[in-house]
């Protein structure tokens, strides 16, 4: 199977890293908005002006976005998906069903197929919700981040006039997680779930209050929240704040019974070295599906919960239902 990256930071690079670990498939290049002269790629990689995708329509299978959800895949995936099959990472979660629309129609005007909000959260967590409220009828569903960086909501930082860099950290109330596994299935806010730890190097003009107050009042991201600014120096991220770990964990708590009176706790979690290598390693999987589907004649736009789970993986069916099953 023939990728395409388009976009070459954190989550591009993860990407390339990732396709090495798949035999079956095979990278054709990284577009990008960048000099192509100037970028240096990990593996040598060829590298190509994004002005150029249009080239290689007839080459790629797949081409997976490795843009940030703030700005760039709104226009990016829609724009896209009427020449090729893509994959993106789009985060947003209140604004997934107007992305999706207009994904939607771009791709079915192409005759192409596209999936958006995969990784792990959209993506794998978004799975996990499904499967145990289907399995749970009768209970409640929780969900909490970190301790770890989140890329989008750092990019959306980044993207605020006068911001160098910035890392922000979702950071679980531990109270807050400990009523939910002891089975209460109590009523939380979205503010007694997380906090949101946010560190900031500033040009040295900027109006740091106005920053903070950006940042604090951002709908969708950080305005539902009690958060933190703290501004730091470029040589203080670099040496405190240049991994980006993430994790998190999915529950239900249901019951069972006529009466209800037997208690249930599904948790799945995760605890990631690499939050943006491990997003990488789910696009590639599911790139590898889309692949599949295309060529089956699908059309449109989906999500992880239109993909059957044999279709993420090189192995046969045969060999999975030996394997796996």
């Amino acid at each position: 199977m023939k990728l395409a990256i388009y976009g070459y930071g954190n989550l591009g690079k993860g990407v390339e890293a990732a396709i090495l670990q798949n035999p079956d498939m095979e990278l054709v290049g990284i577009f990008t908005r960048r000099d192509p002269a100037a970028l240096k790629t990990q593996t040598g990689a060829p590298v190509y002006a994004a002005s150029t995708l249009p080239l290689y329509r007839d080459t790629i299978d797949v081409v997976l976005l490795c843009g940030g959800s703030a700005t760039d895949l709104p226009e990016m995936t829609p724009q896209l998906a009427k020449d090729f099959c893509v994959i993106d990472s789009f985060d947003t979660h209140a604004k997934i069903p107007t992305h999706f629309a207009a994904v939607d129609a771009a791709a079915k005007e192409g005759g192409k197929l596209a999936l958006i909000s995969c990784g792990w959260d959209p993506g794998l967590f978004s799975l996990n919700r499904l499967y145990a409220s289907a399995i749970l009828p009768d209970g409640a569903d929780y969900t909490f981040w970190g301790r770890g960086v989140s890329q989008g909501h750092s990019d959306a930082i980044r993207r605020i006039p006068g911001v160098i860099d910035a890392r922000q950290y979702t950071v679980p109330i531990p109270a807050a997680l400990e009523a939910v596994r002891s089975g209460k299935m109590p009523t939380l806010t979205t503010r007694q779930k997380h906090l949101r730890e946010c560190y900031v190097v500033a040009k040295p003009d900027a109006d740091k209050a106005a920053i903070e107050t950006a940042i604090k009042t951002m709908p969708n991201y950080f305005a539902d929240y009690d958060t933190t600014v703290t501004f730091i120096s470029e040589e203080e991220m670099q040496n405190n704040h240049s991994a980006l770990p993430h994790g998190g964990v999915v529950l239900r708590s249901g019951t069972t019974g006529l009466m209800g009176e037997h208690r249930h706790t599904i948790e799945y979690s995760l605890k990631l070295d690499s939050n943006p290598e491990f997003t990488a390693s789910v696009l590639v999987a599911y790139a590898r599906a889309i692949g599949r589907m295309a060529k089956r004649g699908v059309t449109g736009c989906c999500t992880v919960f239109d993909i059957a789970p044999a279709d993420l993986s090189p192995l046969s069916g045969e060999q999975l239902r030996q394997s796996m099953l």
